[in-house]
């Protein structure tokens, strides 16, 4: 018995230390991680010089300026840096925060590419890039990250066409794009995304026909087109899946033919915002069933006749 007893403490006292071991190797490697997003960054501001002290290795992680931990296993699950005028590309090694949750580097002024690594983040909810200097194509990976339910990447120098692959993000409820270079159409994948509520892509270099399948999405509350350089006309089944949607624009593309009435089945919108358009002829009576309309913007069309 003294053995069997001997052995049974042995066993789990290497299991405790393994165990041990194995937290503290993680938490180290959400500190690397960091530790090397604060070195690629360029000391000239005040806000840097700020952080690099901060983000020292004689204290804890959890207790640096913008972490978060997550109190159960005690790694990083937040980031917010957002607003502090920082500068320097983004590292590898942030693939490595494996329990990141939401990640905020918005209104900065980070460069380059998206780190591919970043695909490894499989339980991002939130991710924020906006407002800073980032580019090259929207990358394919972003697919990767199924538990993503907002992605924001406006005001930067992203290229390229809208990959298919972000239809698998399956959870999405919010998608802003504005003011990049993103080119091409919005794939037809993109009806896929059941719950998507919001999507703004304003200000970059779309074409082609109108994304029809887009608007049978029935959960967008939301679409922001406003321009690019989408064409076609406004088909009568424009609203027919759309009963959740308070804002329509797609002010300044070049779409063609008359304003259909069905736009009165979107009977929640608060803003109609057609302007800089080719559009004709009458005004439909219908538009005033709209009883929540607040904003209806229509100016430089060939729109005629009298509002009722």
């Amino acid at each position: 018995m003294g053995k069997i007893h001997y052995f049974f403490l042995l066993k789990f006292s290497m299991v405790f230390l393994a165990v041990g071991a194995a937290s503290n190797s993680n938490i180290t490697t959400d500190q690397s991680a960091l530790l090397a997003l604060r070195d690629r960054m360029i000391a000239s501001s005040e806000p840097q010089e700020i952080l690099a002290k901060n983000w020292s290795v004689t204290s804890s992680v959890c207790d640096w300026m913008g972490v978060t931990c997550g109190p159960r296993h005690r790694r990083v699950t937040a980031l917010n840096i957002s607003n502090m005028k920082l500068t320097g590309d983004l590292p590898p090694q942030l693939g490595n925060l494996s329990f990141l949750v939401s990640l905020d580097l918005s209104s900065n002024n980070f460069h380059g590419e998206l780190p591919r690594e970043l695909a490894h983040l499989r339980r991002l909810r939130y991710l924020y890039l906006g407002i800073n200097n980032l580019g090259g194509e929207l990358p394919s990976w972003f697919g990767y990250l199924h538990k993503l339910q907002q992605l924001t990447l406006s005001n930067n120098s992203f290229s390229g066409s809208l990959p298919p692959s972000i239809s698998n993000m399956s959870k999405l409820e919010s998608l802003w794009l504005t003011d990049n270079s993103i080119e091409g159409t919005i794939p037809i994948e993109f009806q896929n995304l059941h719950s998507l509520k919001i999507l703004i892509i304003d200000r970059n270099q779309l074409s082609g026909p109108l994304p029809l399948h887009t608007f049978n999405i029935s959960s967008l509350q939301i679409i922001s087109l406003f321009q690019n350089s989408l064409s076609g006309i406004l088909p009568d089944t424009i609203c027919h899946a759309l009963h959740k949607l308070t804002y329509l624009g797609l002010g300044g593309n070049n779409l063609i033919g008359q304003m259909p009435s069905t736009l009165s089945e979107c009977s929640m919108l608060q803003t109609l915002a057609l302007p800089l358009n080719y559009l004709r002829g009458p005004i439909p009576k219908a538009i005033g069933n709209l009883t929540v309309l607040e904003t209806l913007a229509l100016e430089s069309n060939n729109l005629r006749g009298k509002m009722y």
